[in-house]
């Protein structure tokens, strides 16, 4: 069985991610589900935007050059939705100011913009509408706890904008997704969020959330989150290594684990333009995880190519 081909920030292998061109791209292509990485204007507005930064996306520090941090970043938080709307959406960039993956969608090209999650939900609702064909959303929940500190709880709000939008029960094709175990447990136990809840696992380097990967890739770590959780989202490289001797690549027991718990697992992020150490091609590395290892969903920036590939 094919797994879920999720469209991470949309077809942003030749897109820039999370504008609604690349939504509208993604779901042309036939993506099961399309994402939304959520973070909030200083005045309350559900962003769709992968980064609580500005600017490694968009035209910020240009526009609005005195607006930084003491740490020299732009926060979405410190902008209102209107001066979030003067701005023009571009390429990923790195820290000196070139582009993440050359190849893409020429650097701090075109007029993108940035869109709440409420036109987004709308031009999903119209997509569906005109096509026929009924895309899921995958909502990610960023930074809860940071947002909190500056007086935004995010979880709530989208529980209500889901609920307007006509999302409302466990049978709707909606994932919603964080780092942060704390507030998933916050979303099933305290909320009372209908839709399916997907675990996010990073690495603890990376200070997403004050969560303990580790131990969350562990027998025991899996049977708990077995509690609160109905899917995991690891990176690829979470799930397989490489043998010393002939660089084969061997799954870690991690995707048994989370079956054995009754648990999906979503991996992320399968690239064309950047295949990991192990596979040949693309379509080795997808076939390697969708039918040797058994994996149930992909996060991926070139969904056409990953429906392309034949699997048994």
């Amino acid at each position: 069985m094919r797994p879920l081909v999720i469209a991470h920030r949309g077809a942003s292998g030749y897109l820039p991610e999370h504008t609604l061109a690349a939504k509208g791209l993604a779901h042309d292509m036939g993506a099961d589900y399309l994402e939304q990485d959520i973070v909030a204007s200083r005045d309350g507005e559900l962003i769709v935007l992968h980064d609580i930064y500005l600017d490694r996306v968009t035209d910020v520090a240009k526009r609005f050059p005195g607006r930084k941090r003491s740490d020299g970043r732009y926060y979405v938080h410190d902008f209102d939705l209107q001066e979030l709307r003067s701005l023009t959406v571009w390429e990923r960039m790195n820290q000196d100011g070139s582009p993440v993956y050359p190849e893409r969608y020429p650097a701090r090209s075109g007029d993108f913009k940035l869109n709440t999650l409420r036109e987004e939900l709308d031009f999903i609702h119209r997509l569906n509408d005109e096509t026929g064909r009924r895309a899921g959303i995958y909502p990610e929940i960023k930074r809860p706890a940071w947002h909190k500190g500056q007086g935004i709880d995010i979880a709530p709000q989208l529980l209500d904008l889901l609920a307007d939008s006509g999302y409302e029960s466990r049978d709707d094709p909606v994932f919603v997704q964080c780092f942060d175990d704390a507030e998933l447990r916050r979303l099933k136990h305290e909320l009372h969020c209908p839709f399916q809840l997907v675990q996010l696992i990073g690495d603890n380097s990376w200070r997403e959330a004050d969560t303990d990967y580790d131990w969350l890739r562990s027998a025991a770590g899996i049977k708990q989150l077995a509690q609160t959780v109905d899917a995991i989202g690891p990176a690829i490289s979470d799930l397989y290594e490489l043998a010393e001797i002939d660089a084969v690549p061997v799954a870690t027991g991690l995707v048994q684990l989370a079956h054995e718990a009754g648990l999906a697992v979503h991996p992320y992020t399968f690239r064309a333009d950047d295949i990991p150490a192990g596979f040949a091609s693309f379509a080795e590395l997808v076939r390697y995880f969708a039918v040797d290892i058994g994996v149930d969903g992909v996060f991926t920036d070139f969904p056409d190519q990953v429906l392309q590939i034949s699997l048994p």
